[in-house]
């Protein structure tokens, strides 16, 4: 067949790759396909939109780089983060909720014993942040592999800005102990918006959205048998709670962030100044 028509074509793509080899590939190359040729019948761009459509995808690849994941945002702040989430996390009894990833996600993140504080030269209010890593049956997890990172006071991450923290910061890995548990010190994390300097914020402005997130601190949770736990804690005063950029908020993730003054703190240290403690416990799914 040669004379293609906008009613042809679809079907004339998906039989060139009739014969591929690998059957996922196919399926996902059809769908592709047929959903891609619909929303061009659907919406109808001019030439104008659709070469403005390659260079908006143009810009956000050239804007990735090892501290900024652009197309990850752009995932994020269109719901298909959290969907792509909701299909490979269904909620299961009491395991805990996931939740997005986010582009500042680091691997190989420093190495800390229970107590430390991670905060290195952010700024911000003394958080402690303590809890424990369950398995669904109810039994600890011991050596849990538990990375945490989040935002400082002007909602930048570390990578953002390494050069002024002279490295990492607000980020790091801990072990759970012989009861599960791991706990550690940082900064009270504050709401920030999403990074607007690039072609997602373009897109925000333009659907007429706000970029910020509400206050939260990012979990990554390992253990042997056990489905990796991707998910966040969020701060129950936030005013974005629920309007956040990214669609990452759930309920069962919500938590109060305490206040304390000056005195001793949970760990038996004293601190000088006022405090905040946060408290949540895990619950991982077994491997499958």
């Amino acid at each position: 067949m040669r004379d293609f028509n906008e009613k042809t074509i679809t079907d004339a793509v998906i039989q060139r790759f009739a014969d591929a080899p690998d059957p996922r590939i196919k399926q996902v190359c059809a769908s592709l396909v047929r959903h891609l040729h619909d929303f061009v019948r659907d919406v109808r761009p001019s030439y104008e939109e659709w070469e403005y459509a390659i260079d908006f995808l143009t810009r956000t690849g050239k804007i990735c780089n090892g501290s900024r994941q652009e197309f990850i945002l752009l995932s994020d702040t269109l719901g298909v983060s959290m969907l792509v989430d909701a299909v490979n996390n269904p909620v299961d009894g009491k395991v805990t909720q996931s939740t997005v990833l986010g582009p500042f996600f680091v691997d190989d993140a420093p190495k800390f014993e229970a107590g430390a504080d991670i905060a290195g030269k952010m700024r911000g209010m003394p958080a402690y942040v303590s809890g424990s890593v369950f398995s669904q049956d109810g039994s600890p997890l011991v050596g849990a592999l538990v990375d945490v990172w989040h935002s400082d006071d002007d909602g930048f991450y570390d990578v953002q800005q390494l050069e002024k923290l002279g490295g990492n910061a607000g980020r790091g890995q801990f072990k759970t102990d012989e009861k599960g548990a791991f706990c550690f010190w940082t900064i009270k994390p504050t709401f920030y918006p999403v990074p607007t300097d690039g072609p997602v914020g373009e897109m925000l402005k333009a659907q007429g959205r706000h970029p910020w997130r509400p206050a939260h601190l990012h979990f990554l949770i390992r253990a042997p048998g056990h489905r990796k736990l991707v998910t966040h804690i969020f701060d129950r005063a936030d005013r974005y709670l629920d309007s956040d950029a990214v669609f990452g908020v759930k309920e069962e993730l919500v938590r109060d962030f305490i206040d304390h003054p000056p005195g001793i703190a949970p760990d038996g240290s004293k601190r000088d100044s006022a405090y905040a403690t946060i408290q949540y416990d895990f619950v991982m799914a077994k491997q499958g």
